[in-house]
């Protein structure tokens, strides 16, 4: 081989191996061999006593590799010499919760390895292990994540999926992440748990085509009627909190793809699953199918988006606080 085809070859192997340096089982086994203990260990003595805080941990993670990709950016706070404002404050980051409670993870684990596991790893195995907490399905939480540095507010409004889209948005926004519509349709199973408030779905009650009085006719009107007289009861209520799975909100089950069949989802974007036939025919499936092949399935969908973006090797940092980078 010539020096150049040497070299050539070198070059290709590095970035063959660059490519798949990616995320691995139990990355943290030498240098942190307690850390998804600890974690876990946390979160066991935790969410039993806040099961909803369960549905906000798997929402931040979503929001988290939905910008920049899974690397903590989302936990960042505005500093002045950043210049900008961060995702916490993006509209859409603004009913998130649960930063507290990776912060209190994240000492312990810093006072037992000092910069070694990062916040974005952190923020992966306390979404997977709080849904197995409350009696959901397990998923791989490969690690090895590195934390971002960079946090900007208005990407969160052009990255993260609204609850206002339609279905060729939605299926822009998770192509561009690398996501398929069965993706879609699994990960939109999450809101089998947790609440929402009023705000994020009231245009479809008061002022669908924005003129007041008009209703989304693709909502059951029985459900719609119910939601004005005992929930959302004025267009501007933004303080009452409404469950995305009725009488099931608490389970981790395959009541939320039942309600979509009966057009009781409750955001725009729930509806959107049924306005095409591959998600459509996704859903059926999931409703004809057993729960446990929910969970499967529902396991791959979430592992696919915890690789989203990932920082690794060298990239990024591992921050020694959640919501400030490394000075």
């Amino acid at each position: 081989m010539t020096t150049f085809g040497y070299l050539c070859s070198l070059i290709l192997m590095c970035i063959l191996v660059s490519s798949n340096a990616q995320l691995q089982q139990n990355f943290y086994a030498k240098s942190c061999p307690k850390a998804e203990k600890i974690i876990l260990e946390y979160v066991h003595k935790h969410i039993p006593n806040a099961p909803s805080l369960a549905a906000a941990l798997i929402r931040m993670h979503f929001h988290d590799c939905f910008v920049r990709g899974c690397d903590a950016s989302v936990l960042l706070n505005f500093t002045s010499s950043s210049g900008s404002q961060t995702e916490k404050v993006g509209i859409p980051n603004l009913t998130l919760r649960g930063f507290s409670f990776i912060d209190d993870i994240k000492k312990i684990i810093e006072a037992e390895c000092p910069g070694v596991v990062s916040c974005a790893d952190i923020i992966s195995l306390v979404a997977r292990d709080s849904i197995v907490v409350i009696g959901g399905p397990f998923w791989n939480v490969p690690t090895g994540r590195r934390d971002g540095t960079i946090s900007i507010a208005s990407e969160t409004l052009s990255d993260i999926p609204s609850p206002f889209s339609n279905f060729s948005t939605l299926q822009n926004d998770f192509a561009k992440k690398g996501l398929d519509l069965k993706d879609l349709v699994l990960l939109s199973g999450a809101h089998t748990i947790g609440v929402s408030l009023c705000t994020s779905f009231s245009n479809r009650l008061y002022n669908f085509t924005g003129t007041f009085g008009t209703q989304d006719p693709s909502l059951d009107s029985e459900y719609a009627a119910n939601l004005k007289a005992k929930k959302c009861k004025t267009i501007n209520d933004n303080t009452t909190i409404v469950e995305m799975d009725p009488g099931s909100f608490k389970t981790f089950d395959l009541s939320y793809y039942k309600l979509l069949l009966k057009r009781r989802g409750l955001f725009q974007s729930d509806a959107a699953l049924t306005t095409s036939t591959t998600t459509k025919t996704y859903i059926n499936q999931l409703v004809a199918g057993s729960l446990k092949e929910f969970y499967v399935e529902f396991a791959q969908s979430m592992e696919k988006m915890g690789r989203i973006e990932v920082k690794t090797g060298s990239t990024g940092e591992i921050r020694k606080h959640c919501a400030v980078v490394n000075s």
